[in-house]
């Protein structure tokens, strides 16, 4: 059991810091939500660094630096420093003074300020913690200001007319962090703030659009018999969205359904995405040093690469890949890993066509031809902007997405 550390000799530590400027936050900024009255809005917790060596934080404002009940107060304009130091952490300015600390620190600026992590600025407060390999750094944050940074880094910056593809992905994203809070409690946050969960760029992701796409939509929640459904999105459907047992195994969902996603002409409403058609190719001997990574007996020749199976939206299920004298299968998520690009980990989506090219017997090339990007089950991001073009209002874009589902305003 560690001591206590008394509260006095924690002040007189930060008080020997002497603090350097920290850079002016990004003028778009300034956009706080203004939660109703009577809300119990939740807060969110995102893992911002996981197993870092060393943590740069700052703030616009004068800081309350907490360890335990403890408590300090760093002026503002301040930049400093946090690292693994014999085990503890060793907390640093810019001028070399330190202090080492049990920890977890807790950094929490005045109200209405900014926190400064690796340069990058955040609502909320920060957390410095001890890992196996490091530091975690997490932000904890109001969900609706939480939201503010995730909309815009997953949509991108949109123009006026795609005001109600934003206003659905807020409501998305809210339903997608309801759902996992405590997903990753066991690392000490709840959500990662990349594609793993949900893309999260803090004040610096932050657009007007998405601000107000965010007040819009305020606590409000997709649900299925009162409870947040399993809000699956990705980029681009390619005109047909997949079932969600096409994917994921246990997805058996009624509001993930397999649901066309074209206009009264036929037409995709994605096809303004720059991945609604694509192309990959492979020479054979790309193909030899991708399969020679995932099949663990040598082989010399790749004599075939087909498709034995689509699903119902007409993705690949299962390839057969010949190898010498024998045939390998892959199903499933598994074709996109193993039939990957030279350069990426992953083949765009599942909607593709493949043809070889042969010499003398040989494969000597493949090419795969295909639309869309991602795995295709839910809410399709540039379904949504050709959607919101057409004049669909939000309510109208999810229930496309998510037949079945209802709208609740959850706080």
């Amino acid at each position: 059991m560690r001591a206590a550390r008394p509260r006095n000799l924690l002040l007189v530590a930060w008080g020997l810091l002497t603090l350097t400027c920290n850079p002016a936050p990004p003028a778009e900024a300034p956009f706080p939500v203004q939660a109703p009255a009577g809300s119990t809005q939740p807060d969110i917790r995102i893992g911002l660094f996981v197993g870092s060596p060393l943590v740069e934080l700052g703030s616009d404002s004068d800081i309350n630096v907490m360890e335990g009940d403890a408590m300090a107060t760093l002026s503002r304009s301040s930049t400093w420093s946090v690292r693994v130091s014999g085990g503890r952490l060793e907390l640093r300015d810019g001028s070399g003074s330190s202090s080492i600390h049990d920890g977890p620190l807790t950094f929490v600026p005045a109200s209405g300020s900014l926190m400064s992590v690796a340069g990058r600025y955040y609502r909320g407060s920060a957390s410095v913690l001890r890992d196996r390999t490091g530091l975690t750094v997490v932000n904890r944050v109001s969900l609706e200001d939480y939201l503010a940074g995730v909309v815009s880094a997953e949509m991108g910056k949109r123009e006026p007319a795609d005001r109600e593809a934003l206003a659905a992905q807020a409501v998305i994203s809210r339903t997608f962090a309801l759902k996992n809070v405590g997903k990753r409690r066991l690392e000490g946050f709840d959500l990662y703030p990349t594609v793993v969960d949900q893309v999260y760029g803090g004040v610096w992701a932050e657009t007007q659009l998405g601000w107000e796409a965010v007040r819009e939509t305020a606590g409000q929640t997709l649900t299925f018999n009162g409870i947040p459904i399993d809000a699956f999105f990705y980029s681009t459907c390619g005109g047909q969205t997949a079932a969600g047992t096409e994917v994921f195994a246990g997805a058996n969902r009624p509001y993930l359904q397999s649901v066309p996603d074209t206009d009264e002409n036929g037409q995709a409403y994605c096809r303004l995405s720059p991945r609604f058609r694509w192309r990959e190719e492979w020479t054979g001997d790309q193909l030899k040093t991708i399969l020679r990574g995932v099949r663990p007996t040598p082989f010399r020749e790749v004599r075939s690469v087909q498709v034995v199976a689509r699903t119902p939206s007409d993705r690949v299920a299962r390839i057969a890949i010949g190898v010498d004298q024998d045939q390998l299968t892959f199903d499933g998520p598994a074709v996109r890993q193993i039939l990957h690009p030279v350069n990426e980990p992953l083949l765009r989506s599942g909607a593709f066509t493949l043809t070889e090219s042969r010499e003398g017997g040989l494969l000597t090339g493949l090419v795969a031809d295909g639309r869309g990007s991602g795995h295709g089950v839910g809410f399709c991001q540039w379904g949504a902007v050709g959607r919101a073009r057409a004049g669909q209002h939000f309510r109208q874009i999810l229930a496309a997405y998510f037949p079945g589902t209802s709208l609740e305003r959850m706080y």
